[in-house]
C-alpha cells in the first residue's frame, strides 16, 4: 500500500522568505522504475539517486511539458535519462556495459558494492533540458561531470551556470534484510533575490545562509526515510526556528510515454533495407528502454506507412 509520506515534493520558505527550499521523498516511483529492469545493484543506485535529483530540480521550475536530466559519459555507465513531466509523471533508464562495470569493480575489489555515481560514469557531462513543445522555449543547461558524488556535480551547474547560491543533499537506500524496497530523497535550499521591504544586512544573510545549510546537512538518512514522518514534520524538525512556511505539495507517479503507435510511426520512417535488416523470424521486435514493454510488428505494416 502506497505511503502518503513518499512520492511527493513539498516546498518551503525560511528566514522571512530569504531562502526557498524543496524536499522530495520517493518510494513507489523508484521501485516501479527499477522493477522494469534487471540492473546491477550499483546501476540501480544511480537510477534511484538520479531520479530524486531530477524530481527536485524539476519541482523548482515553472514549465508545461517535459524536464529531462541526462548524463552522457565514457565510463561503464554511459547514459542515464530521467524524464519528469509537469504533471509529475516520472520515468528513468540507464545504458551500461556490464562487462566493463564488473571488470572495474573486480579490479577495485568493490564487486557487488555501491560506489559514487561519478566513479562509474567516467568523463562526460550532465545536462538539464526543459521542453515545452515550442522550440523557442527549449532550454538546456550543461555541466561537466566533475565531483566526488552526484550532489557535487549538480552543485557545479548552479555555481557556473545559474550563479544561484544553492545547498543540496541527496539520499538513496538499497533494499536490506527482508525489505525489497528502494528509497531515494533530496533536499535543496536556494537564496532568493533580496526583498525591498526587508532590511537585512549582507552579513546577516550570510550568517542565516550558513545556518540553513548546517540544518540541511543535519538531516539524516534515518529521518528522511522514516515512513512515520511526513515531509512537513521533517521540515519542522529542521527549520522550526527559522520562520518556516510550508508551500505547495506535488505528487509523483511512474508513467511511460511509449506506445505502439509512436513506435510504428518512427520505424515507418526507416528505409526498406533498414526494415529488412531488423527482421528476425518474420517479425520486428522493439523494446522500450524505459519500461521494457515489448512491441512486435509485421514488416509489411511498416512498409505500408
Amino acid at each position: 500500500m502506497p505511503n502518503k509520506n513518499f512520492d511527493n515534493c513539498v516546498s518551503f520558505y525560511i528566514n522571512g522568505g530569504a531562502f526557498q527550499g524543496r524536499l522530495v521523498r520517493l518510494n513507489e516511483v523508484v521501485n516501479t522504475i527499477l522493477s522494469k529492469h534487471q540492473y546491477p545493484l550499483s546501476v540501480s543506485a544511480i537510477i534511484a539517486e538520479s531520479t530524486a535529483l531530477a524530481a527536485i530540480l524539476a519541482s523548482n521550475l515553472k514549465y508545461e511539458g517535459l524536464f529531462t536530466l541526462q548524463t552522457q559519459s565514457d565510463g561503464p555507465v554511459g547514459l542515464i535519462v530521467v524524464d519528469v513531466t509537469s504533471e509529475g509523471k516520472i520515468r528513468s533508464c540507464a545504458r551500461f556495459d556490464e562487462k566493463r562495470l564488473n571488470a572495474g569493480q573486480t579490479l577495485r575489489k568493490t564487486l557487488g558494492e555501491i560506489e559514487p555515481a561519478p566513479h562509474l560514469m567516467g568523463k562526460g557531462h550532465l545536462a538539464f533540458t526543459v521542453d515545452q513543445g515550442d522550440k523557442a522555449n527549449l532550454y538546456q543547461g550543461i555541466v561537466d561531470l566533475q565531483g566526488k558524488n552526484l550532489t557535487e556535480c549538480a552543485l557545479r551547474y548552479f555555481k557556473q551556470s545559474e550563479q544561484i547560491d544553492t545547498g543540496l543533499k541527496l539520499f538513496f537506500k538499497a533494499p536490506t534484510g527482508e525489505s525489497q524496497s528502494w528509497l531515494s530523497a533530496a533536499i535543496m535550499i536556494q537564496k532568493l533575490p533580496p526583498q525591498k521591504d526587508i532590511q537585512t544586512s549582507a552579513e546577516e544573510i550570510a550568517e542565516l545562509w550558513n545556518q540553513a545549510n548546517i540544518f540541511m546537512e543535519s538531516l539524516s538518512e534515518d529521518e528522511v526515510f522514516n515512513a512515520e514522518l511526513s515531509s512537513e514534520e521533517i521540515l519542522h524538525r529542521l527549520y522550526h526556528s527559522c520562520d518556516l512556511h510550508i508551500g505547495s505539495h506535488k505528487d509523483y507517479t511512474f508513467a511511460c510515454r511509449c506506445s505502439r503507435e509512436k513506435l510504428l510511426n518512427t520505424l515507418s520512417t526507416f528505409s526498406a533495407d533498414d526494415i529488412n535488416a531488423m527482421v528476425e523470424n518474420g517479425k520486428i521486435t522493439a523494446t522500450c528502454n524505459f519500461c521494457s514493454e515489448e512491441y512486435v510488428f509485421d514488416p509489411k505494416e511498416l512498409k505500408k506507412q
